[in-house]
């Protein structure tokens, strides 16, 4: 099977999967990280195929969604590859991608190029106007408070705290979507996420004069 039919039955594929979760972290989501990740890929030269297998399976089977089971996203992505007869070495490649690089994920010392773009493309989905709406989504999805004053967000989280954080969707901001413009691999990335980042900030600034009646 060409490179081409893989990614096509790949989508089909995760598309399906996609279902489940809440509406940030569904088909839509991939699709924007996809895009990103290929645009990034070809200005920085790096592996198209293996870039675009890892953005498609990047979130399927989030632990998030799976009460913390990290186990079942390599397995999934594992079989299906499989059934296509992808070679070992690209499965291998496409499964450390999407094993290591979540946020509070222990990064490892060296990352390929591929590596390096599949994570700036779904770091820049977290961030600017599509990061904003994705992050009120969520915390809705989890029945969060947007906003409380008396509650201060916690900067030294670690990956268990952050994983079982009920925090507000405003604290979220200062706990990881304010750190990500400094987390960039790639110079495309960083260009993009400095946009995005300063409008992040032009946002909190007129949520706060309205929240305390100043806008």
């Amino acid at each position: 099977m060409n490179k081409k039919k893989i990614i096509e039955k790949t989508k089909e594929y995760v598309k399906q999967e996609m279902l489940k979760g809440d509406s940030g972290h569904d088909w839509s989501h991939v699709l924007r990280v996809n895009n990103t990740a290929k645009m990034i890929a070809k200005k920085e030269k790096a592996d198209l195929f293996i870039v675009e297998l890892s953005t498609l399976f990047h979130d399927i089977a989030d632990s998030k969604f799976t009460n913390g089971d990290e186990t079942i996203a390599p397995r999934k992505i594992k079989d299906f590859l499989n059934s296509l007869k992808v070679d070992t070495e690209t499965i291998e490649k496409v499964n450390y991608i999407v094993e290591h690089m979540s946020f509070k994920k222990n990064q490892p010392t060296e990352k390929s190029l591929e590596f390096k773009v599949v994570q700036d493309a779904d770091r820049l989905d977290a961030i600017g106007a599509i990061g904003i709406a994705r992050a009120f989504s969520f915390g809705g999805y989890k029945n969060r408070l947007m906003y409380n004053p008396e509650e201060k967000p916690n900067l030294n989280q670690t990956k268990e705290q952050y994983v079982k954080a009920e925090g507000t969707t405003i604290n979220h901001f200062y706990e990881k979507l304010l750190l990500l413009k400094d987390l960039m691999n790639t110079e495309t990335a960083k260009a993009i996420a400095e946009k995005r980042h300063k409008f992040m900030e032009k946002y909190l600034d007129q949520f706060y004069k309205e929240w305390n009646g100043k806008a």
